[in-house]
């Protein structure tokens, strides 16, 4: 009996260290775990609710359709593919001022905050791609990369002003970057001038989580599916499908082997819209400097 209690004892003994310990993790856990963004994930579960508006008969019309497609290319493509991200988070080519502020602008009606935050959120990521202080690092896991992110607090964001001095003070990116919402209040305004609610349906909410989901499998998918044509520090991938849907932005591991290359399809099969729209502003003396993979600018 004296035994039994002994054992009994030296249980209970570690079932109360196993249960500190675990109380100790998920207090540390708890503590490293950013605060819920609230303003954002409000804001996603409105735009996303708004979008199912799009299976009520009343806004299935083909013209709906098709704004929400060239807009999509508008805000997706020529904003945030070709605009923000090649062209001024990499800087890898060059256009005339105006031409630049007006790409400036299609990216801020794409909703993805302003123009500052943004690119100095990128900057960041290619620094610190997939390690711990990288705000959507794949090793967290699909969700995460893909949203999970970005619906709390980004501790990266203390480092936009270091990262975008470059763009910081300029007084046109200063304004998209603290009215892109009300541009896109406007624009839904506009819309619903034009073509009523299925106009609004399509063109705001519809079109706002294609470009939105388009551009997260950036961050996630084409960090796990695909191929690996550069060993680069990270898990980049090359991914087909990703790239047709984001004009080109899917070969990614080619791009975080080459930065600050203009062209991400670098094989002909590779197919990059965005380098194709490039080559055509090239064409029309409207870019200069364009950066490529073993070569100089051109």
């Amino acid at each position: 009996m004296l035994q039994d209690g002994k054992a009994a004892l030296i249980v209970s003994q570690n079932l109360l260290c196993l249960s500190n310990r675990n109380e100790i993790f998920m207090t540390v856990a708890q503590i490293n775990r950013p605060k819920t963004d609230w303003t954002t994930s409000l804001f996603m579960v409105f735009v996303h609710t708004g979008a199912l508006l799009a299976f009520l008969p009343s806004n299935l019309k083909w013209s709906a359709v098709g704004v929400a497609l060239l807009l999509h290319w508008f805000t997706g493509c020529l904003g945030i593919t070709l605009g923000w991200h090649r062209l001024i988070a990499h800087r890898s080519f060059q256009v005339p001022k105006l031409l630049e502020y007006f790409f400036v602008f299609c990216g801020s009606l794409a909703c993805q905050h302003g123009p500052i935050e943004w690119i100095g959120l990128h900057r960041h990521h290619h620094i610190y791609s997939d390690q711990d202080s990288d705000h959507h690092d794949s090793n967290k896991g699909f969700w995460w990369s893909h949203m999970g992110w970005m619906l709390r607090e980004v501790p990266a964001g203390q480092e936009v002003a270091r990262l975008t001095r470059d763009i910081g003070n300029d007084p046109v990116y200063l304004f998209f970057n603290k009215y892109f919402f009300p541009l896109q209040v406007l624009l839904a305004i506009a819309l619903y001038a034009i073509g009523g609610w299925p106009f609004v349906t399509w063109g705001v909410f519809v079109r706002l989580v294609a470009v939105y989901h388009c551009t997260w499998l950036v961050n996630s998918a084409t960090h796990k599916f695909g191929y690996r044509r550069f060993n680069t520090d990270d898990r980049s991938t090359n991914c087909w499908w990703v790239a047709l849907l984001t004009y080109g932005e899917g070969w990614h591991n080619n791009h975080h082997a080459y930065q600050y290359s203009a062209r991400h399809g670098l094989k002909w099969w590779e197919v990059d819209i965005t380098w194709m729209t490039i080559r055509l502003l090239q064409s029309l003396g409207l870019a200069k400097n364009v950066k490529l993979v073993g070569s100089k600018t051109t």
